[in-house]
């Protein structure tokens, strides 16, 4: 059977937190087909052979990507995208911080638009569970994506959110693309909208990312985004005769 949706996640060393997430998200979409796709950038824990017990023992459907070496967050987005089953993707950070019990939300904030063309649902964290600084560092970084990209977007940096696969797959590929997805997708066409969802400390293992990632990294990939913005083609409709 298709899945109705396919759940995406990035890991890289979340041996801690790969069960915990397994089992919260078949909680959460119990009654419908769907499926879960861990994909492993590199990571040198137990993390994959994790997601290999648990699919053994039938705690959810999963499936586990591996790449040959660490690639990065988006990279392993783009990845989870291309191999998922289903017409319509969630994305989780890997950490435990999103809250699964929040994808029905957003699937049902997808069908409500899908007809008006919404084909981005971004979760927005009304209620940060992180320390001072880290928020802070999201606050600066939404605020100048913002700003700049004028995507009407309040949380571009949370990890869940729901999409049409179809476009997804039409958008350019880059890395750090995760954080630009609402723009990216207005370029294309499609309207994006924000729903208010859960977020919780991390309670196991440690962060990958750091001031430098989360802002000034992107710096460069903002303006690349903003250029891409301008210069859209949408194509046209032909008629062979």
């Amino acid at each position: 059977m298709k899945p109705e949706v396919s759940v995406v996640i990035p890991v890289f060393n979340e041996v801690d937190n790969i069960e915990p997430l397994a089992r919260e998200i078949a909680a959460a979409l119990a009654g419908r087909a769907f499926e879960v796709l861990y994909i492993d950038d590199g990571s040198t824990d137990a993390t994959a052979a994790t997601v290999l017990r648990l699919r053994e023992q039938g705690v959810a459907p999963l499936r586990l990507l591996r790449h040959s070496r660490r690639s990065g967050q988006s990279a392993g987005v783009c990845t989870g995208v291309a191999h998922a089953q289903a017409d319509r993707v969630v994305t989780l950070d890997g950490d435990g911080q999103n809250d699964p019990a929040d994808i029905p939300a957003l699937l049902a904030a997808f069908a409500a638009g899908e007809a008006a063309g919404v084909r981005l649902v971004m979760g927005n964290r009304v209620s940060r569970k992180d320390t001072w600084r880290r928020h802070m560092q999201s606050r600066i970084a939404n605020g100048v994506r913002g700003w700049l990209l004028n995507d009407g977007t309040p949380d571009t940096g949370c990890g869940i959110k729901l999409f049409d696969r179809t476009v997804f797959l039409a958008l350019p590929q880059f890395d750090h693309m995760h954080r630009f997805l609402p723009a990216l997708f207005q370029r294309h066409g499609a309207q994006v909208v924000s729903v208010p969802v859960n977020h919780r400390p991390r309670q196991r293992g440690q962060s990958k990312y750091g001031m430098f990632d989360r802002l000034w990294v992107g710096i460069v990939d903002m303006f690349g985004v903003m250029w891409l913005a301008r210069r859209y083609w949408p194509g046209l409709a032909a008629r062979e005769e």
